[in-house]
């Protein structure tokens, strides 16, 4: 298994339960930690690792569609999207949301994903 990281990916996208929210997108950073069946390192094909460059835009576009209310919700369904290719192995994804209260830089929330028969 090979570990591969998701850093800072910037998402714009509807987040939020106070109605205010509900109306203009605001940034969240993403970030996603693999473990991955990877051929890659010895084969250097894209072909036998996972494409990032692919799940970063399916990752925004899964959350610009999802217009979650909590910040827990996003991050699962970012997850979902990790473990729909069959290399990954497990996805811990934390999600931070900025500016959400006055006098508190950031709350953020990470959960992890893993499919059966890896431990």
């Amino acid at each position: 298994m090979i570990e591969l990281s998701l850093n800072g990916l910037e998402v714009r996208c509807i987040i939020g339960d106070l109605p205010e929210e509900r109306t203009v997108a605001q940034n969240l950073a993403v970030d996603v930690v693999m473990e991955i069946d990877s051929a890659a390192e010895d084969t250097d094909e894209l072909v036998d690792t996972v494409d990032y460059a692919e799940l970063a835009g399916a990752i925004r576009r899964t959350l610009a569609d999802a217009k979650c209310r909590m910040i827990e919700r996003a991050a699962r369904i970012v997850a979902q999207q990790c473990m729909r290719h069959r290399r990954v192995a497990s996805a811990t994804v934390t999600i931070t949301k900025s500016g959400a209260i006055e006098g508190l830089k950031s709350a953020s929330t990470r959960i992890t994903l893993r499919r059966e028969g890896y431990s």
